[in-house]
């Protein structure tokens, strides 16, 4: 894959302005942190970026389960939302019993002094920005999936990160629970052998999934700042439910791709070492929930893997997903000759493997893989990543969480990379060109640009 310095921006403009904002907050702002951060023994003062609910069921639960033991404490709350920003101020106060202040916009809080890291949940569109936004301030940062939907968006904060000294974790929690860790060894040792395929689903029967009925009619345009809501996309009309229901509609997310596909796609990519898909063609529609949404309630992606140089050598995923029946819930199966890694179990089986009677037919040895769990004494970890999480928090996040305050103190890179943010970006662009095109979707590894047609694509 293409060094940073090698990956194109999208304007000589854009790179002159991110890098100086970059080097003028160091002096003042990233030697400050890095300085206080490292010694180990201070309070990691941390700002919240965005307070709707993944934040407060994901996220900041997942974050109080270590802040006594890694002395990190919030101390304050970023949203533009005049509302969500008291609600969410309540929330933590009544939490962790200390006061906790409430400013405007991300511009407040990073003029703050005592602010530094941050954890970012906002709309699916805005998350690459406001990373970007965190690290041209100095901060750390925590920043929720999808990383960006936009090749844009990904090329510019893969290269705020890696031009910086910030410690950036993205939310694809699996990469830091421990059946996934085990398949991980388990694949890269060469013990399960090639695998010739994998199948991902992600069903639910919710015609309420990503809706807020309920908080539509409470917000107004005089309580938040919507063209600060719009970052650079094309100037809109005020849309509650563009704001609340984002995950309904384009261009403020990609519904399926950007919420579930990332989650398990990047699985494919840390497990195999695959930058990215050679190709994707994905198909679905609006079948039943007809609720003004654009973006579609059922898709079948199909991917193609493999080595980037060799055509010959490579497997497909296949990735179904749909809101309008539950059957087959959330699964992730990964087949080779001798069997199978079922990640909702999280078990390795011989199922499908090649049997005696059908090998020696081909005067061939059989394949045949021994069962065995991926978890030994530990409690089993849902796959489900959106599961709503109690005070406690849910187990994947709280250890993606963990690993990335622990690389705030020591400086190292976190299990959730901006690397592997960024090779999820990659799939995402490519399924959503897809979508948009009906073409076959290829990437072009020296232009770092998803191609459509055999042209780079520009997303409607």
């Amino acid at each position: 894959m293409p060094t940073p310095e090698t990956i194109p921006n999208t304007s000589r403009r854009d790179f002159v302005k991110l890098s100086t904002a970059a080097l003028a907050v160091a002096a003042t702002q990233s030697a400050r942190s890095y300085a206080k951060i490292v010694g180990a023994n201070d309070r990691v003062r941390t700002g919240i970026v965005g307070c709707g609910d993944r934040m407060k069921q994901g996220d900041i639960p997942a974050f109080q389960v270590s802040a006594k033991e890694m002395n990190f404490e919030i101390v304050a709350v970023s949203d533009i939302w005049k509302m969500r920003r008291e609600d969410g101020t309540a929330f933590i106060q009544k939490l962790t019993g200390n006061p906790i202040d409430a400013v405007p916009n991300n511009e407040a809080l990073y003029a703050r002094n005592d602010i530094d890291a941050v954890l970012i949940a906002t709309a699916d569109f805005q998350h690459a920005q406001h990373g970007i936004q965190a690290v041209q301030a100095g901060r750390d940062a925590y920043v929720e999936k999808p990383t960006a939907h936009t090749m844009k968006d990904a090329r510019d904060f893969l290269k705020a990160v890696e031009s910086s000294k910030q410690v950036i974790a993205v939310g694809t929690q699996r990469r830091s629970t421990p059946a996934y860790i085990k398949a991980a060894e388990y694949i890269q040792s060469g013990k399960f052998g090639d695998i010739v395929m994998v199948e991902m689903t992600w069903n639910v029967n919710q015609p309420g999934r990503w809706r807020r009925p309920d908080q539509v009619p409470l917000l107004k345009e005089s309580d938040t700042d919507w063209s600060r809501y719009l970052l650079d996309l094309p100037k809109a009309p005020f849309d509650a439910r563009k704001y609340l229901e984002f995950r309904l509609f384009w261009p403020y997310s990609s519904g399926i791709p950007d919420q579930w596909l990332v989650h398990q796609i990047d699985t494919v990519h840390w497990f195999t070492g695959l930058p990215h898909p050679r190709s994707v063609v994905a198909n679905g529609g609006i079948y039943l929930w007809k609720d003004g949404r654009t973006n579609w309630d059922t898709m079948t992606a199909v991917f193609d893997y493999g080595p980037l140089d060799d055509l010959t050598k490579g497997f497909q995923v296949q990735y179904t997903s749909r809101f309008t029946n539950a059957a087959g819930g959330t699964k992730e199966l990964y087949y080779s000759n001798g069997g199978m890694i079922d990640m909702d179990k999280q078990t390795v089986t011989p199922t499908g493997g090649l049997t005696a009677s059908q090998a020696a037919a081909m005067k061939m040895q059989p394949n045949l893989l021994p069962s065995f769990s991926l978890i030994e004494n530990a409690e089993k970890m849902s796959t489900d990543a959106n599961t709503a999480a109690d005070a406690k928090g849910d187990p994947q996040t709280n250890a993606n969480m963990r690993n990335w305050m622990e690389c705030v103190r020591s400086r190292k890179t976190p299990n959730a990379s901006i690397r592997a943010g960024y090779s999820h970006s990659i799939a995402l662009c490519m399924n959503v060109a897809a979508i948009q095109t009906g073409l076959k979707v290829t990437f072009d590894e020296k232009t770092q640009q998803v191609m459509a047609g055999g042209k780079p694509y520009a997303f409607a």
